[in-house]
Order: C-alpha cells, then structure tokens, then sequence
C-alpha cells in the first residue's frame, strides 16, 4: 500500500477541481514504488494504483486554511513567535502529548509541495484530530498524519470487504513484508499495527521522504485510523531538515490512537 498517496491524498478531498491533477502529486512517487515491488500482484498493485478519494461528509471537522502553532504538553498554549493564534485542533493534540514532542502546526502538505491555494487544500474529516501537523524540534520539522476512513471509502478503495482482523504484518504474494511491524489485538478488539518504513525510494522526485513510523487501528465497524509519524521531507515546500526520530514513537501512536479524543462525537 502506498502510505504516502493514500494519507495526502485526503488533502485534496472536496477541494473542487484545482489547476493541477491531484494525480501529478504522486505520479512520481508511485512509478519508484512500482518499480521497487515489480513483483507484487496485481490487486495489491491495483490498490496502490488507486486514485485520491472523494469521501462525501456530514458533520465532519473541517481544516483551516492556515497553519498554527501549539506546544505539546498539559499546559499548552500558543507561543508568541507564531504567526496566528494556534487552532483548537492543534492544542487538543498537544494537550494529549508530552511536552518534549516539541512545537505542533497545524499544516497542508498540498499547500506546501504543490503551492494549492486555501481552497485546493481544503480537507473535511471524520475525526475531530483528523489532520497533517509540522512537528518543530532541535531544529527539525517531521509531521504527523492522521485520518479517521469509514467501511465505505476504505471498501471502495481496496475494491474488496474490509476485514477488521486482516493481518497487516501478514507477507502478500511478492510485496514486500513491513519492517518492525507489530500487531496487537487490543481488549476492545480492535487491532493497532504498526511498522516501520525507511522510505528509500531512488528517483527523481521533487520531494524525498524520511523514515517514519506508520500504524493502522481497524476497529470493530470496519473503519480505519490511519497514521504517519514521519521524520519529514526534503525537496520542494520543505520546512526544514529531517528530525533524527519519528515525531511520535510507537507507544504515543498507541495512546493517541486509542484515546476517546480522535473518535468522532455521538
């Protein structure tokens, strides 16, 4: 599965019809990926393959056109450097996080790579932390993305039924078995996998991504909480050098994903 396309893709979400394809975002990305799982059979490659989706809503969080900026931790609160008042969003998630994860903003990776205007790079979530976030440390910036997808959109994406038990960790045909990758059935039942990616495509893309951490929670409905903790990115719209560690480590992916705070209201 392409985690790069899949997670940005939601960026373009309900964004109408921009100057430039959504697809060209990740031409380049998805031609290294092809290259490097040549051998991968053809209903994983028809996954990957996939386009953006359009996820219609009601009632969702919608993202703000600019950015913000929170510091994690119980008492955080705007610093007086930023350049707008940091988002509810953003404080709700760096309230739930220790302090030494560093500064939180609240971001557009569209925005940033492809210069989309507020319009383009308006998302509608399902979730009420839904979002991209610049994580700001020791001089660094890595990002966090996390998206709430229901059975529907996750089913018409695979073009099959969504099977809350599959095995993530699980080698299919030729693709490549996930680094590090753990999965744990939690008491409620639902199941959180992570793993890790070191993101070492070759090619001529304009952006180059760090490692990361990446973790899925299928829960009891057939939905999907879809995460990345990356170290960042390097190339056009970069906010700075890569981070020497996911922003989140496997233990607050875990805490976050399972908290009350990222479930959607009612």
């Amino acid at each position: 599965m392409n985690d790069v396309r899949e997670l940005l893709g939601r960026a373009v979400e309900g964004a109408g019809k921009p100057a430039f394809s959504a697809g060209a975002v990740y031409a380049k990305a998805a031609r290294i990926r092809r290259r490097r799982r040549a051998a991968a059979s053809a209903a994983v490659l028809a996954v990957v393959a996939a386009g953006a989706f359009t996820l219609p809503r009601t009632g969702g969080e919608e993202s703000p056109a600019h950015t913000s900026v929170a510091s994690a931790g119980p008492s955080a609160s705007p610093t007086t450097s930023a350049p707008a008042p940091a988002s509810a969003k953003a404080e709700r998630l760096a309230a739930l996080l220790p302090a030494d994860v560093g500064e939180i903003e609240e971001v557009s990776l569209l925005a940033l790579i492809k210069n989309a205007t507020p319009e383009q790079a308006r998302t509608t979530y399902l979730g009420p932390l839904d979002g991209q976030y610049a994580f700001r440390k020791d001089g660094g910036v890595g990002y966090l993305l996390l998206t709430l997808m229901d059975r529907e959109a996750l089913e018409r994406k695979m073009g099959r039924p969504a099977d809350p038990a599959e095995d993530l960790c699980a080698r299919i045909g030729q693709e490549p078995a996930r680094d590090d990758c753990v999965r744990e059935v939690l008491p409620d039942g639902r199941t959180l996998t992570t793993w890790h990616d070191s993101m070492d495509y070759s090619g001529d893309d304009s952006v180059g991504w760090g490692p990361e951490l990446v973790g899925r929670l299928a829960q009891s409905d057939g939905s999907q909480f879809l995460v990345r903790s990356s170290t960042g990115f390097e190339g056009s719209g970069t906010q700075g050098p890569l981070l020497s560690e996911p922003p989140l480590s496997r233990q607050q992916l875990k805490k976050l994903l399972t908290g009350p705070e990222v479930l959607p209201k009612g």
